[in-house]
């Protein structure tokens, strides 16, 4: 199957901003030393047409960077990214409105001072998407599909609860009528209650749009919910990818191992209320990532490649890819 969405050998890296004395001195001709950020390591995903892919990891892994640089937020340091054989990216800039982002923070991407109604028209109006004189019924429209009724218009940001204003960013993305959504971090601003409920929306909405979704999340819970493939990223490296369902019963890197055991489970069988098993040590600094495997300083599994060679995707044997010198066989 051809990917509507394509990451090919995409690695992003940032240069910090020097301080005020590290600016100082480099006027005054003293050397400075400067340091880069490897927020993403040559990554490559593809995301069929109506899929939706979960992307997993640590908080610090570059997977909403990833998100930001497939979305055309961010260009990419080296690599491309294509939707539907053209690139997201030119001279520099998003050349495309088929791909759109729901951020975490509903409230931060809201502009309090834009009524709801001219926040979800402002960008179809712009791009010819849509005439002044349907805007009204084009916002009522996209506000019933996520749940909130054509009133909501008139009100400013502040009047809505975190849950509706998650609807409104939404209604607004949806309105720019995009082949895919990057949905980063989506529900982890809200509460239990209100997670599911939007989960759920992101659900009906893929059934009667046919939507297209890549969604970053560190929740694996959600993640297992929602997701038809999964793929696992640690510090700024895809380690593994699959059908959902195969990851979580067979997976492959100790890393994944690793994430699915930290999460908290109830035992009936014994004295303990709660199981879990925290992943060892800390995730390293992008600043200066380890050679060879990122995970071998925290891997029980190590050994002496693991320091030295990065690791390939392998997929044999039928299984799922995974990078990995020596995967995990359950």
């Amino acid at each position: 199957m051809t990917p509507l969405v394509l990451a090919q050998n995409v690695s992003k890296r940032f240069a910090p901003r020097l301080g005020l004395g590290e600016r100082i001195a480099a006027k005054l001709g003293s050397p400075v030393e400067t340091r880069t950020v490897h927020a993403v390591d040559n990554v490559s995903l593809a995301i069929a047409k109506g899929e939706v892919l979960g992307l997993v990891g640590e908080s610090g892994c570059g997977k909403s960077t990833l998100g930001r640089v497939i979305a055309g937020i961010h260009p990419p340091s080296a690599g491309q990214v294509t939707i539907g054989g053209e690139s997201v990216m030119r001279e520099g800039r998003k050349s495309t409105t088929r791909i759109q982002t729901v951020f975490q923070d509903p409230f931060a991407s809201l502009d309090p001072r834009i009524r709801i109604g001219e926040a979800i028209a402002e960008g179809p109006l712009a791009h010819g998407l849509m005439r002044k004189a349907d805007a009204r019924a084009e916002v009522a429209r996209w506000l019933d599909a996520v749940g909130l009724p054509a009133e909501a218009a008139e009100r400013f940001p502040h009047q809505f609860s975190g849950g509706q204003r998650q609807r409104v960013a939404i209604a607004r993305a949806l309105a720019m009528q995009p082949d895919i959504l990057v949905c980063d971090e989506p529900v982890a601003s809200l509460d239990v209650s209100i997670q599911a409920q939007i989960v759920n929306l992101f659900l009906k909405l893929r059934r009667e749009l046919g939507l297209t979704m890549l969604f970053i999340s560190h929740d694996l819970g959600i993640v297992r919910h929602i997701s038809d493939r999964i793929a696992i990223m640690y510090l700024g490296r895809i380690v593994e990818t699959g059908e959902t369902e195969a990851v979580f019963a067979a997976p492959r890197h100790p890393y994944t191992r690793a994430l699915l055991d930290s999460v908290p489970k109830l035992v009936t069988d014994s004295e303990e209320l709660v199981s879990f098993k925290a992943i060892a040590g800390e995730l390293p600094s992008p600043l200066s990532p380890p050679p060879g495997c990122h995970f071998h300083l925290r891997c029980p599994h190590a050994q002496a490649v693991c320091r030295e060679i990065v690791p390939a995707s392998d997929s044999q044997g039928g299984m799922h890819p995974v990078a990995c010198h020596f995967p995990l066989i359950s």
